[in-house]
């Protein structure tokens, strides 16, 4: 919202200067944007008169002209504007004067007529941004002689204001001089409105049959209106400093009293209109063509003003083009209308659109202004284009009016609030001020809101007034002060800082993914999962809750792989649900995914693509980080979005405790995805139980190495043999390590050989040979019993 100093100063002018009440303004919750000035420095400009006019003797596009400047001598003038004429009162720039980009006026001689000085356009004086196509033409009251500036004033501000969507009621002059005076405690003064009365019986009929969207509708008739007549300069100016184009007469009244009093307003061509008016929801199919030349099709939830020939204006956003009002229009028909903010709400913008009259509309206009306002403009418009006005029309839905809003302000629940004790009349005054009608009573106080605030509905909203206009200034600051114990730190548990720090050491990005997914997309990865659904979602492809981290992390690869990022490697931590809503279940998952190259590109790094052992090798250095490897487990089994031989399930303590695998190649079909990946996820709480380390003294000892080779079955896990020998080994073992695996010549098809690497050490003696021998037949005979295989040769 732009306006002029000047202009909001006629209806309040406190003792400010311009920048203090700027700054009173945004400490009020009316956050001010920008203050500049209406008009560029210039000077030497003064009210001139044109006395004669007569063609230049050397050019068919110059006149020479004689203009009185209040001087006393006539001033010679040469000008090119096609509009120049005797008797124009016109801004006149004298010799020495300075115009914007510092242009200097001297004499001259044009084609070998001496000119001595400047008769000026708007654009050259700075008051438009858009070349001028003549000379501007002043009233035909202004003083000759008078400085432009002082007469124009043009030594005004225009203060930009940022509102918040619940301050419709200062989108006016009158809103925001209501602001003013309440904090300054100063009356506001606006324009006298009188009614108008009836001059002639023309009227038209108006039928609501939207009552719940338009509950009140005003129309009047003014016949014999001059849309050639010319809007007075003054009125050209104040809509030029609130950022508002002059088209004509008519538009310009109307938006000078939206800019005035907040209440958008529509004029129809009366002659093209046929039968009544009648305010309703659009019909399939119906299309109207705007007024700026746009067609639509209108929606059936859409607002429209129509007649018997069909809709004449979108409601409460833009007039149609066939009923509006053109140079050959001498009868009018003024709408003024009061649209509830949820018929108008996003109506502007699901068409590509935004009006003044949106952006009002939608934030709520006070219903009690739209008599008002017609009157106002028929004032205007009979004052400037000439016009007889007819009866009001007016129609109204008391039912689905706005109703009364009792709000009850408990005086322990403001000093709660605002930790300061007001005084009780300061309280009432402020309220009172603020045009609610109060009643004080033992609690607090009983407060009715004003129809203009439609803000005001609860407490905290009456608490919130009293605070700002009381000012934040003057509130007491307080800071909070409390007991803070340490909290102890389970230096068993880790937390995920430590676990993304991890991640992120071993080359991944972290991701942060909606808690919602497509449901094509689940339903491709987990055919059975039951997640709840949402009521009101964001999009069609986000309406089920994720009960998998893998379908958010496979959407961001495909959006990296489409932006050419041919190497990823995301993890995420976050909630996975589970269940129906009356019994959801929440789990925290951390989960990653990589793609592409095992190593980032450059001269020394292989162009070998990432598999399962990588991931699986970045999944064991997280579980490492609580030092209870030994705990977890992968065994062989089967998910629905992974490979039936690339995956495998995570135990922990021999509970489920998450998956690893690659894509599968289904799925990945299915989906349309340009390369493989592997993925996992595996449950936090499970992952973030570790041991505290305990020292153990180093054994001063030998240790005793044994290499055993074993040829087994293809399908016998290496976890097996692990477990086989861990059992056997005794309780000096130290370390087992798997090095070797091999198939082919020397080994039977079907087989495999797998070699481990045992370490013994006793923590006080030397283990002899025979006791080593005894381990290591004890492991080869419960290997061959357990799982079939035999010591390789």
């Amino acid at each position: 919202m732009k306006f002029s100093e000047l202009w909001l100063r006629e209806w309040v002018s406190p003792q400010l200067e311009t920048q203090a009440m700027a700054d009173q303004i945004t400490m009020a919750g009316l956050e001010v944007d920008a203050v500049e000035a209406v008009a560029a420095e210039f000077s030497g400009v003064v009210v001139a008169e044109v006395l004669s006019k007569e063609k230049h003797p050397d050019a068919d596009k110059l006149n020479v002209c004689t203009v009185n400047d209040g001087t006393g001598e006539p001033v010679q003038v040469v000008c090119g504007a096609p509009n120049v004429d005797v008797g124009q009162k016109v801004p006149f720039a004298q010799v020495g004067g300075v115009l914007p980009g510092d242009f200097e006026i001297k004499k001259a001689k044009l084609r070998g007529v001496e000119s001595r000085g400047m008769i000026c356009s708007a654009s050259e004086l700075g008051l438009e941004e858009e070349t001028s196509p003549g000379i501007l033409v002043l009233s035909s009251v202004a003083p000759v002689g008078i400085d432009f500036r002082e007469f124009m004033h043009l030594n005004d501000m225009t203060i930009e204001v940022d509102l918040t969507p619940n301050r419709g009621d200062c989108l006016s002059i009158k809103g925001l001089s209501r602001e003013v005076g309440v904090l300054n405690r100063l009356p506001v003064n606006g324009p006298m409105i009188e009614p108008v009365a009836a001059e002639v019986e023309d009227s038209f009929t108006v039928s609501i049959e939207a009552p719940e969207q338009c509950p009140r509708y005003i129309g009047r008739v003014i016949k014999g209106v001059s849309v050639k007549a010319e809007t007075p300069l003054w009125m050209v100016e104040r809509l030029r400093r609130s950022g508002v184009r002059s088209i004509d007469p008519v538009v310009d009244i109307t938006n000078y009293v939206m800019l005035e009093l907040g209440q958008p307003l529509h004029a129809f061509d009366r002659d093209n209109l046929q039968e009544g008016i009648v305010v309703r929801m659009a019909k399939p199919g119906e299309k109207l063509t705007l007024l700026d030349g746009s067609d639509v099709a209108l929606r059936p939830e859409t607002l429209v003003i129509a007649d018997r020939s069909g809709p004449l204006a979108m409601a409460g956003v833009m007039g149609g083009e066939n009923s509006g009002v053109n140079v050959n229009t001498q009868t009018i028909f003024l709408e003024s209308a009061f649209f509830t903010p949820l018929a108008i709400a996003g109506q502007a913008r699901s068409y590509g659109l935004h009006t003044d009259a949106s952006h009002r509309f939608e934030r709520g206009v006070d219903p009690q202004l739209t008599p008002v306002a017609v009157e106002r403009a028929t004032q205007l418009l009979i004052e400037i284009c000439g016009g007889q006005a007819g009866p009001l029309v007016e129609v109204q839905s008391a039912e689905h009016m706005p109703a009364e809003r009792s709000i009850l302000l408990r005086s322990a629940r403001l000093e709660k609030a605002l930790s300061k004790t007001l005084d009780s009349d300061d309280v009432t005054d402020i309220l009172q001020r603020l045009g609610l009608d109060v009643s004080v009573q033992d609690a607090g106080w009983a407060v009715t809101a004003p129809s203009w605030r439609f803000d005001l509905a609860i407490e905290e909203d009456l608490i919130e007034e009293v605070a700002r206009i009381h000012g934040y200034n003057n509130l007491p600051v307080r800071r909070p002060a409390a007991r803070l114990a340490l909290r102890s730190a389970d230096e068993a548990t880790l937390t995920q800082a430590r676990l993304r720090r991890q991640m992120v050491a071993r080359g991944f990005q972290e991701a942060i993914t909606y808690s919602f997914v497509a449901p094509e997309l689940q339903a491709a990865l987990l055919p059975d999962a039951v997640t709840p659904v949402l009521a009101n979602p964001i999009s069609a492809d986000l309406s089920v809750m994720r009960a998998s981290l893998f379908p958010g992390l496979i959407r961001a690869m495909e959006h990296n792989l489409n932006r050419q990022q041919t190497r990823v490697r995301l993890f995420e931590t976050g909630l996975v649900f589970n269940g129906e809503l009356d019994a959801l279940s929440q789990v925290p998952m951390l989960g990653a995914l990589v793609c592409g190259s095992r190593e980032a590109e450059g001269w020394s790094g292989a162009k070998d693509r990432v598999d399962f052992y990588d991931l699986k090798g970045d999944l064991e250095s997280v579980i490492a980080l609580g030092g209870e490897g030994d705990s977890w487990r992968f065994e062989p089994a089967e998910h629905p979005a992974l490979h039936p031989g690339q995956s495998a399930q995570l135990l922990h303590n021999g509970e489920p405790a998450g998956w690893i695998g690659t894509l599968h190649p289904q799925v990945r079909a299915t989906l349309g995805l340009k390369m493989d990946a592997v993925l996992f996820e595996v449950r936090l709480d499970m992952l973030s139980q570790g041991s505290v380390p305990a020292f153990e003294p180093l054994s001063r000892f030998p240790e005793v190495r044994r290499d055993l080779a074993f040829i087994l079955k293809e399908a016998t896990p290496v976890q097996s043999l692990l477990d086989c020998a861990r059992e056997q080994a005794g309780d000096y073992l130290q370390d087992i390590k798997l090095f070797d695996v091999y198939a082919g010549k020397g080994v039977a098809e079907g087989h495999k050989s797998i070699a481990l690497g045992l370490t013994w050490q006793h923590p006080s003696r030397t283990l002899n040979d025979e006791e080593i021998n005894q381990l290591v037949d004890s492991i080869v005979t419960q290997v061959r019993v357990k799982l079939d295989a035999e010591l390789r040769g």
